[in-house]
């Protein structure tokens, strides 16, 4: 009986810390800089107790990069629950994915736009008023002649970025408030079985991804999870394309030089990069090994050479035909978006192709020898 009290104390503790890590950072940090959300329209709640949960960026691997998992209507786990969305900060050298969580209260999600009741800081689509959920009608897609739960309140909204993180150079400069704070100590839910479906299914689509769709997914939104094929799914609208004030962000085109700008200031092309750093020179106190490290040193900087090279040329490339189809502002500016993604994807490779070959030429540390205890 005793053992199996310590089974189930043990077994609690292990949940707490479990549901606590949830909610930190996630993942490693990603030095490229998430796109911009996209401008999209909300589908029409699909019954009585569905949330809307808004779309977001995520991040697979070097090769697939962003991608974009689609707005979709979700049902509460519980009875007063809302849904706090997850949000890219800023923090230790590069991006960091914060995953969004089910609560009581709405927590802190970087003072991000994702619009439809979600304008940057607690959530103004709808309320719970004895176990049942109502919708604020004016920002939300409701068939009132199907739910009756309705109600209609006007909304200011004063940010209209469509900036999708928080913190560095470009990103929403929010910080949570004290209600916020104390809503992240409350009892969480992760994202339920439905919600991870859904982003797998995302992140198993090669459409969803940034480099392929350019921010303008063709699946933004979903009337629920994992419908990526069903009738009511919704495609993102072309760059600066209009959206109801009341639902999504507007776009706004044009950077401020401080606060909310469009994009990060960074390399576009290749040759917009600073020059390639060698390494120090090996120091082993063997020169054959030496000799031999300094080889591969040189070999993956003329490597990364060529591959810059490869780059730009390609994008070259695409800049001529361009200006031979006389392309729109629109379209060079999307261009030009999938050149900065691509460039930044190759310096990234090449950071990690530098610190794996850093960590093999390390020198491997010295044995000690370890005493006998008394």
């Amino acid at each position: 009986m005793r053992m199996r009290f310590i089974r189930t104390v043990l077994l609690a503790i292990a949940t707490l810390f479990v549901s606590t890590a949830c909610f930190a950072q996630v993942g490693v940090a990603i030095t490229i800089a998430p796109p911009e959300i996209p401008v999209y329209d909300q589908p029409v709640c699909p019954g009585d107790g569905y949330i809307w949960t808004p779309g977001y960026w995520a991040y697979g691997d070097v090769d697939e990069g962003y991608y974009w998992v689609p707005g979709t209507w979700v049902l509460a786990p519980e009875v007063g629950f809302f849904w706090t969305p997850a949000y890219w900060g800023w923090g230790d050298g590069g991006f960091l994915f914060y995953e969004g969580y089910w609560g009581p209260g709405i927590g802190f999600y970087g003072g991000i736009n994702y619009g439809f009741g979600y304008f940057g800081h607690g959530y103004e689509g709808g309320r719970w008023d004895h176990g049942h959920f109502f919708y604020n009608s004016t920002v939300n897609n409701i068939n009132v002649t199907v739910i009756h739960n309705v109600y209609n309140e006007r909304i200011t909204i004063n940010n209209t970025s469509r900036v999708s993180f928080n913190g560095g150079r470009g990103g929403i400069t929010e910080r949570p408030t004290s209600q916020e704070e104390a809503f992240a100590h409350e009892r969480h839910v992760p994202p339920v079985a439905a919600q991870v479906q859904h982003q797998q299914s995302a992140r198993s689509d090669p459409q969803q991804r940034f480099s392929v769709n350019h921010g303008a997914p063709a699946v933004a939104a979903t009337p629920k999870p994992g419908a990526f094929k069903d009738r009511d799914v919704v495609a993102a609208k072309p760059a600066g394309g209009a959206a109801r004030p009341e639902g999504n962000a507007r776009p706004e085109e044009t950077a401020r030089p401080e606060g909310n700008a469009t994009r990060p200031s960074t390399a576009v092309h290749p040759s917009d990069l600073p020059p390639i750093e060698h390494p120090a020179p090996p120091n082993t106190g063997n020169p054959k090994v030496d000799q031999k490290y300094q080889k591969q040193q040189d070999q993956l900087v003329a490597k990364q050479q060529q591959d810059r090279q490869k780059l730009q040329k390609q994008q070259d490339q695409e800049h001529q035909r361009l200006a031979k189809q006389n392309a729109d502002d629109a379209r060079k500016q999307q261009v030009e978006q999938t050149h900065q993604q691509q460039t930044q994807q190759m310096v990234q490779r090449h950071t990690q192709q530098t610190q794996q070959m850093q960590q093999r030429q390390a020198p491997a540390p010295r044995a000690t020898e370890s005493k006998p205890r008394g």
